[in-house]
C-alpha cells in the first residue's frame, strides 16, 4: 500500500515519519500528474505547494482551524489529503470534485476559491469573528505572490495591521528561487527571532541599557543599525514596518523547515505573523519546472482539434494591427498577457502594453486615465473577472463618456472551470450601464471587425467573446467599421424569429435548418449588439412572424431577451409571442461547454426543441396554423 492510501484525513499525517513525508510529496505528484493530464486543470501551482499542503495539515488542526486558500488553483494536494483522494479522479468532471475550493464539497475548504486576492480579507473576517466568540482556533490564508498584488489583498492587509488581531498569512512566493546563503540566514534568524526567549532578552536587554549612562541613546542607534541590516537582508522589513512579525523566507519544499516555521507562527501570539515561503512552480515535473507558463492550465487529454485560431488569438493578432496602424492604441491587461492573447502586441509593443497584475479595477480606470489625454486604450478581461471593476466602469468610463475598449474574454458559458468563471453575467451587468455599446459577434471575423469598430466608436464599448475556437470563419484582409447598434438578418421566413446575439448565432442558424426539415420557416437575426439594440430590425422580423425566440449565453435576468422584451413593449408589439432562452436563475457548475451547452438547450437540437415546445402549433401542417 503506497503511503496516500492510508492517509484518509490530516490527522494521519502526523504519525509519519520524514521519509514518509518525502515519500507521500512524490506520490501525490504522481497522482496530480497523471489526472491532471487526463481531465485538464491547474497543474504547475498545485505541483509547487505539494510540501506547504503536507506541512499545513501537519501543523494545524483542520477543519478546526481554518485553512484559506487563495485562487484554490494550488489546492490539489489538499484536497487528496482531505478525505477526497478516492473521488480525486473526478476531478473538474461533470458532478465531480471543483478545480478550486468549495466549502460545499468538503468542511476543510474554508472558503470559496477561484478568484484571486480574497483570501487575507475572508480569513481576517473568520478571524475577527473567533475573537468575538472568544474562540481559541488558528486562521490561516494561503496567498501567492502574484494575488497578493490584488489591490484587495492590499486592502486586507491595511485593514490587518489596524485591528492587529491574530492571523497567519502564508505567502507563497513561487516568483523567485532561494539562494543557499540566504536562506541559510533566513533560517536562522526566524529561529532566532520567533523563539520567545529571544523576545525575552530582548526586553531585558533593553532595560538594562536604559539604566546605564547613555544607555537610551545607545540603544536607539543600536536599533536603527539592526534595522539599516535587516532592511538590506530581510524582505520583511516593510511588513514588520505595519505590525506583523516577518518569518522567512522559508524552503518551500523543506517539510521539516515548513513545519518549523508554522508551528512556531501557530504558537507565536503576539502578533499577526506573514510566513513567506519560495516554491517552485512544477515542482517535482520537469517540463512544468521548465515553462510553468504552460502548465498553469493543462488541457484535458487528447486535447480537442482545432482547426483554426481561437478568439484570444484572433483578437490579439488584431490588437498587433491596430497598434501598428495607429500609436494612439495601447493595451491593459491584469496579469493575463497569454491568456487574452496580448503576449505578441507586449512583444512588439513593450512601451504601449501594460500589465497591471491582478488588479481588474486599476486596470479599467488606468485605462480612463490613458483616454482623457487622447489615447485609445484597449482593456482585455475575461468576464468573470470584469466583474470587479464594475463601479470603475460606471464611474470612470462611462459617465464621463471616455472612448475605451473593453475586450471581453471567456463570456458565456466557459466549462470546467465552473461557477467561479462562467461568464454568464456581463451582459446583464454591462447591459444597465448608459451609454455603454455592447456587442458580440458571431464568429472570429467579426470579432476583428468589432474590436476596430471600438477603437473608431470615440465612445465606452464593450466586445465580449467565447472561450476557445469559433466556427472557422475566413479572416477579411482588411478591417471595417460595422454601424453601431445594427443587427443583421441572416435568413427569412414567415413562421417564427429567432434572435441571437454571439456565439449562439451559429446553432441558431442550424436549429433553422433542423426546423426547416419539419416544415417551420425561421427569421435569424444576429443581433451583434445587446445596447442599442436594432429596434427596427427586431420589431419588424417579430411583427412579421408574431412568434420570438431569443438565444443568449447569457443569464436570462437582465439579459439580451430582456433588453427585446423591453423593446417590443415599448414598440406596443405586446401581442407577439415571446420567449427567451438563456441561463436560468443559478449559478453553472463545471461540465464541458458541449455538454452545459446540450443541458440549458443553447445547442441547435435545444434550441429547435424550444421553438416546437413554445410553438406547439407550428407543429401543425401550414393551412391549419394559427
Amino acid at each position: 500500500m503506497s503511503v496516500l492510501d492510508s492517509v484518509d484525513q490530516p490527522a494521519d499525517l502526523r504519525g509519519l515519519s520524514p521519509e514518509q513525508l518525502q515519500t507521500l510529496a512524490g506520490e501525490l505528484r504522481e497522482v496530480m500528474v497523471g489526472r491532471i493530464s487526463r481531465n485538464g486543470g491547474h497543474l504547475a501551482s498545485s505541483l509547487g505547494a505539494v510540501e506547504l499542503s503536507i506541512a499545513l495539515h501537519r501543523v494545524f488542526d483542520s477543519p478546526t482551524d481554518k485553512i484559506v486558500w487563495d485562487v484554490g488553483h494550488q489546492s490539489y494536494a489538499h484536497k487528496l489529503l482531505t478525505g477526497r483522494r478516492e473521488r480525486f479522479a473526478t476531478i473538474r468532471q461533470q458532478g465531480g470534485l471543483s478545480g478550486f475550493t468549495d466549502p460545499g464539497e468538503s468542511p476543510h475548504d474554508a472558503f470559496i476559491g477561484g478568484h484571486a486576492s480574497n483570501s487575507i480579507s475572508a480569513a481576517l473576517g473568520m478571524a475577527l469573528a473567533r475573537d468575538l466568540a472568544k474562540g481559541k482556533y488558528h486562521v490561516v490564508a494561503v496567498i501567492g505572490d502574484a494575488a497578493l498584488t490584488g489591490g484587495m489583498a492590499i486592502e486586507a492587509v491595511n485593514h490587518w495591521g489596524h485591528v492587529g488581531t491574530r492571523l497567519i498569512v502564508v505567502l507563497n512566493d513561487n516568483g523567485m528561487a532561494i539562494s543557499p546563503s540566504v536562506g541559510a540566514f533566513s533560517r536562522n534568524l526566524n529561529r532566532v527571532r520567533l523563539d520567545p526567549r529571544y523576545e525575552a532578552a530582548k526586553r531585558k536587554a533593553r532595560a538594562t541599557f536604559t539604566h546605564l549612562p547613555f544607555g537610551e541613546p545607545a540603544w536607539t542607534v543600536g536599533k536603527r543599525l539592526k534595522g539599516k541590516v535587516k532592511q538590506a537582508l530581510v524582505p520583511g522589513a516593510l511588513l514588520e514596518a505595519f505590525g506583523f512579525t516577518y518569518v522567512g523566507p522559508v524552503d518551500g519544499h523543506d517539510i521539516k523547515s515548513l513545519e518549523a516555521a508554522l508551528t512556531r507562527a501557530r504558537d507565536y501570539e503576539a502578533k499577526p505573523t506573514i510566513v513567506h515561503v519560495i516554491t517552485r512552480k512544477g515542482k517535482g515535473y520537469p517540463p512544468a519546472e521548465e515553462d510553468a507558463v504552460s502548465f498553469h492550465g493543462v488541457a484535458p487529454s487528447p486535447a480537442s482539434v482545432s482547426n483554426g485560431p481561437s478568439y484570444s488569438q484572433v483578437f490579439g493578432q488584431t490588437v498587433v494591427r491596430l497598434m501598428r496602424e495607429d500609436p494612439r492604441a495601447v493595451a491593459i491587461t491584469a496579469a493575463m498577457l497569454d491568456g487574452t492573447g496580448l503576449a505578441a502586441a507586449a512583444r512588439e509593443f513593450p512601451q504601449r502594453v501594460f500589465d497591471v497584475g491582478i488588479c481588474e479595477q486599476h486596470a479599467v480606470t488606468l485605462a480612463g486615465g490613458l483616454a482623457s489625454r487622447g489615447l485609445v486604450p484597449i482593456v482585455a478581461i475575461y468576464s468573470t473577472f470584469l466583474q470587479r471593476a464594475y463601479d470603475q466602469i460606471v464611474h470612470d468610463i462611462a459617465i464621463p463618456n471616455l472612448p475605451v475598449v473593453f475586450a471581453i474574454d471567456r463570456a458565456g458559458i466557459v466549462g470546467d472551470d465552473g461557477k467561479t468563471h462562467q461568464g454568464t453575467l456581463d451582459l446583464s451587468y454591462l447591459g444597465s450601464i448608459p451609454g455603454l455599446t455592447v456587442a458580440s459577434p458571431r464568429d472570429e471575423n467579426q470579432l476583428q471587425h468589432l474590436i476596430y469598430t471600438a477603437t473608431k466608436a470615440g465612445r465606452p464599448m464593450a466586445v465580449r467573446y467565447p472561450r476557445g475556437t469559433g466556427p472557422g470563419a475566413a479572416l477579411d484582409s482588411a478591417l471595417r467599421e460595422i454601424p453601431l447598434g445594427q443587427a443583421e438578418i441572416l435568413l427569412t421566413g414567415p413562421d417564427v424569429t429567432i434572435a441571437a446575439i454571439g456565439s449562439t448565432v451559429g446553432p441558431s442558424l442550424e436549429a433553422a435548418r433542423i426546423l426547416s426539415e419539419k416544415g417551420i420557416s425561421c427569421t435569424v437575426v444576429d443581433a451583434r449588439f445587446v445596447r442599442p439594440l436594432d429596434g427596427e430590425a427586431i420589431a419588424a422580423a417579430a411583427q412579421r412572424t408574431g412568434r420570438v425566440i431569443t438565444v443568449e449565453e447569457n443569464t436570462l435576468a437582465g439579459g439580451f431577451g430582456s433588453a427585446v422584451l423591453q423593446l417590443l413593449q415599448a414598440r406596443g408589439l405586446d401581442g407577439v409571442r415571446t420567449r427567451c432562452l438563456g441561463i436560468p436563475d443559478e449559478f453553472v457548475e463545471h461540465a464541458p461547454q458541449a455538454f452545459l451547452r446540450a443541458r440549458y438547450r443553447l445547442d441547435a437540437p435545444g434550441i429547435a426543441g424550444r421553438v416546437v415546445d413554445s410553438f406547439p402549433e407550428l407543429r401543425q401542417p401550414l393551412l391549419h396554423r394559427k
